[in-house]
């Protein structure tokens, strides 16, 4: 139990699944480019940039997990990674890393920290009830 406890802290006090969501779409880029050729959609696979951009991609999303006091400036090199393996990388690993990537930037980029969760509020009645 204290194992899972020491995790469920260090999971707390970071964007953990915008981060795990920005790797994994950074991985699954980086698989679409090795798919045959009769599979591949973009004839410049090859290029450089079509193996950097979601490299960087992976590389922020393990940045947002290991650093998370920078976490808007990460969220937002993904965001733009992410939008650039549209052209780049097989019309970003065939949408599914895209989409992976942008989700998960957008979910680091709205973190907040140490933010005490929010209680619900009572609900009142209707008006016509009241009256």
């Amino acid at each position: 139990m204290p194992r899972q406890r020491g995790f469920r802290g260090w999971r707390r006090g970071r964007p953990f699944w915008g981060g795990l969501c920005v790797l994994l779409g950074g991985a699954e880029i980086l698989l679409s480019e090795r798919a045959s050729i009769s599979v591949v959609l973009h004839a410049g696979t090859e290029s450089l940039a079509g193996y950097l951009l979601p490299g960087v991609l992976a590389v922020c999303g393990l940045l947002l997990l290991a650093n998370p006091d920078h976490r808007v400036f990460y969220s937002v090199i993904a965001v733009l990674c992410s939008l650039g393996t549209w052209v780049t990388s097989n019309l970003g690993g065939f949408v599914v890393g895209m989409l992976l990537g942008l989700v998960g930037s957008s979910l680091a980029f709205g973190w907040l920290p140490d933010q005490e969760p929010r209680k619900p509020r009572r609900r009142r009645g209707t008006g016509a009830a009241r009256a």
